[in-house]
């Protein structure tokens, strides 16, 4: 495993959807020739292939912790995929873990093949994993980009997300500091659930958070 680099910067976004009380996406049909799914761990060599694994035993790995990938497939082949994950997850690029509270869940890793995009298969697989998931009882999923990634952000609008969070990352050597600001339009008891699944805060801090005028920049260095 290569060092790791002794700084790290990211603007990201988190978007969540609570399944429980927005309303559900417009149902719209797969485009032509496309299936939407959930693949399976026999699927593995195909979906390592998909992801440009040259070892598959990653993708095994995750099957075997529980994540779980969706496809959209184009004449049989993958075209474009996204996992989930409940419990728990690491986001790579923050250098932190998701931490979920019980009936929530993660979308993460999503990609459409350079050969198949703007067909509308992202938008269609993401429609298609919430489907699946609110039908489970799930009740709330998150999502996330930098905020540079306009693609995924339109996607995201467009499956029925709403946004809730910026945050600034930056760590230099281990110094590091978190930068969060609330959405206008996000509630605040959403703001600090946000927060809190980035930061493992505890319910008291939670509180705290919501209670606050949420929509203002908070920060902590760690």
């Amino acid at each position: 495993m290569p060092p790791r680099p002794y700084w790290s910067y990211e603007r990201g976004t988190l978007w969540a959807m609570d399944l429980t009380d927005d309303p559900p996406p417009m149902s719209t049909p797969a485009p032509a020739g496309v299936t939407l799914g959930e693949a399976q761990p026999e699927d593995v060599a195909e979906l390592a292939a998909a992801m440009g694994a040259p070892d598959p035993q990653g993708v095994v790995q995750r099957f075997v912790s529980g994540r779980r990938c969706f496809v959209a497939r184009v004449e049989g082949a993958v075209a474009a995929y996204g996992w989930v994950s409940e419990g728990a997850e690491s986001i790579g690029e923050l250098e932190r873990t998701m931490r979920m509270q019980p009936g929530e869940a993660y979308i993460w890793d999503c990609v459409t093949l350079p050969a198949f995009r703007r067909r509308g298969l992202y938008v269609a697989l993401l429609r298609h994993v919430v489907g699946v998931l609110r039908a489970e009882g799930l009740r709330r999923l998150w999502i996330g980009a930098s905020q540079d990634n306009m693609p995924s952000i339109r996607g995201f609008r467009s499956a029925g997300f709403r946004p809730v969070i910026k945050l600034v990352y930056l760590r230099v050597l281990r110094l590091r500091g978190n930068w969060l600001v609330g959405d206008a339009t996000a509630p605040p008891a959403l703001v600090a659930d946000a927060r809190h699944a980035l930061s493992g805060a505890g319910p008291e801090r939670r509180k705290s958070v919501a209670a606050r005028a949420s929509h203002a920049d908070a920060s902590d260095i760690r």
